[in-house]
């Protein structure tokens, strides 16, 4: 019987990188790269995701989702199937593969629950994203579970507490939008050394 399947990736980045690019163009969005979503690999909450059926939705959502400027992900992790614009945070611009791994530029919105995250981010507090969809799962044995071939992809919240390893917002993404973060970021840290 399908269900709401929820997993969680941290978020990396450099709080010094977003409160650099922030305070330097107030007006601009905060990017970064995150982990979406592993293949084949088992996650903290014992699910394994095949990649053939990660790459179907992961292209399903890169055409009527990302494509359409409408990859929209909440802040914290509802119990829903249905993406709530009121606790919209953030917007996801494009997706690739890495390997096993789904990636994705995120977009932090000007929305009440995305100035929480731009807040959250700025103070260096540690964030995970979490993918939410709904379908069936196989007992593996030995604690694990695979998805089945009915999962379909809802979309990817920021949340607390991650589940896949690795999964934290990355600072590449601003570094690209800012080229002189790499500068900055070797003057703030030679004048620290210095104190």
């Amino acid at each position: 019987m399908p269900q709401l399947l929820v997993e969680y990736f941290p978020l990396e980045y450099d709080a010094r990188a977003v409160l650099t690019e922030a305070t330097a163009n107030p007006n601009a969005p905060i990017k970064v790269k995150a982990i979406l979503q592993r293949a084949d690999a088992k996650n903290q909450n014992g699910r394994v995701y095949p990649k053939e059926i990660l790459m179907r939705e992961a292209s399903k959502y890169e055409q009527e989702f990302v494509g359409q400027r409408r990859a929209l992900g909440e802040l914290d992790h509802p119990d829903s199937t249905v993406v709530n614009l009121r606790n919209v945070s953030h917007n996801i611009n494009e997706v690739h593969w890495e390997g096993a791994d789904l990636m994705g530029t995120i977009e932090v919105l000007s929305t009440p629950s995305g100035n929480i995250v731009k807040e959250l981010m700025k103070n260096g507090i540690r964030l995970g994203v979490s993918s939410r969809g709904v379908g069936s799962i196989k007992n593996l044995g030995e604690g694990a579970v695979e998805v089945d071939d009915d999962f379909s992809l809802i979309c990817f919240d920021i949340v607390s507490n991650p589940s896949t390893h690795g999964a934290f917002l990355n600072e590449g993404v601003g570094a690209q939008a800012n080229p002189y973060a790499n500068i900055e970021k070797l003057v703030y840290d030679f004048f620290a050394e210095l104190k």
